[in-house]
């Protein structure tokens, strides 16, 4: 269970736990335990096409919001992979025979999940599972979503058929619902699952005198925007709060890698195409929390012959480009950037 950071010091301080760090979160680990009981903990999860939002909590205190940035990019990168292809197989190259297309059906424990929408769905899951290691969570409560569904007649014009037909194309053939199916099934492998409409939620928010941000501000870090509603879903599972504890948000924006991309997709001047790819520079791992001796604390991203370059945990932006091997300290390996809102 959380504790109250004077009392973690202590614990620390007479060698009882000692300190540790996930992506950014600080947390000690005991070094003697004895059997105690926990309290109901609960993860609300409010999804978003492009930002959304969780929050841990119990009865008594909150601990933990994450506004996070959502995976809105694997779509355009699958078609600019297959246009790539289809023009290489235009030039006089040799090239593997066309073969079925795996990933437009890859099954996932009986779910056929396109590659967009199993990234957006499994980076959920990602994150549900680094906090289900942090806090003894016992229920996720999960705003549930719904996919645009056609009116009867239109699925009927498309498709010739009845209403059953009509019902079932809604409900079976969008991603979105297989998505959401699917993620499902893996939370519950992890801790009992429980839904609430998007009515409901808000109707629980109004009750409660809280305030959402309107759709203008959707892109905004603040705890009001997309937080406020995984904190309503909590406290309709723990209870007895009335308004929230903690407002500060942490941050989470999912980095891009190109782990089998070998070059640049437009060549350069002599038709000279520049290596691109591999997740793999210079002996760290890109992505990885570093400590330059000069500029603090960064992450790697790619290298140019025996230099680094090193980007903002912040912003995400290039500031160094130069850096040596040598002057980097290896902090940790990470797949998204984590950091506190401002």
């Amino acid at each position: 269970m959380p504790c109250h950071p004077a009392r973690a010091r202590e614990l620390v301080r007479k060698g009882k736990a000692l300190r540790r760090f996930s992506k950014g979160l600080f947390y000690i680990r005991l070094t003697e335990r004895a059997d105690g009981t926990t309290q109901p903990i609960g993860l609300g999860i409010d999804p978003g096409s492009k930002w959304e939002g969780f929050m841990v909590g119990s009865e008594t205190h909150d601990f933990l919001n994450i506004n996070a940035d959502a995976v809105t990019w694997v779509k355009d990168k699958i078609e600019t992979r297959r246009n790539m292809r289809r023009t290489r197989r235009n030039r006089n190259t040799p090239y593997r025979q066309c073969r079925w297309n795996r990933s437009t059906k890859a099954n996932y424990d009986g779910f056929k999940l396109a590659p967009s929408t199993h990234a957006r769905w499994d980076y959920k899951l990602r994150i549900a599972k680094w906090l289900s290691k942090l806090y003894p969570i016992s229920c996720f409560i999960v705003e549930d979503i719904k996919a645009r569904t056609k009116k009867y007649k239109d699925a009927y014009t498309a498709f010739g058929q009845k209403s059953g037909a009509a019902q079932m194309f809604n409900s079976n053939f969008s991603p979105l619902e297989q998505g959401k199916k699917w993620f499902y099934q893996e939370l519950g492998k992890l801790a009992p699952v429980e839904t609430k409409q998007g009515f409901e939620t808000a109707e629980m928010r109004t009750q409660l005198g809280l305030k959402k941000l309107d759709k203008h501000h959707k892109s905004s870090k603040s705890f009001y925007a997309h937080c406020v509603d995984a904190w309503v879903l909590v406290n309709w599972y723990v209870g007895g709060r009335i308004k929230p504890e903690l407002e500060s948000v942490l941050c989470i924006s999912p980095l891009q890698f190109k782990r089998r991309q070998l070059h640049k997709l437009q060549p350069a001047k002599g038709d000279i195409r520049k290596r691109e790819g591999s997740t793999n520079s210079l002996g760290f791992k890109r992505g990885s929390l570093v400590k330059h001796i000069k500029h603090g604390v960064m992450y790697v991203g790619g290298f140019l012959k025996d230099r680094l370059s090193l980007h903002s945990v912040q912003t995400g932006e290039r500031l160094v480009r130069n850096a040596k091997p040598a002057d980097c300290t290896f902090l940790a390996h990470t797949s998204w950037r984590v950091y506190a809102a401002t």
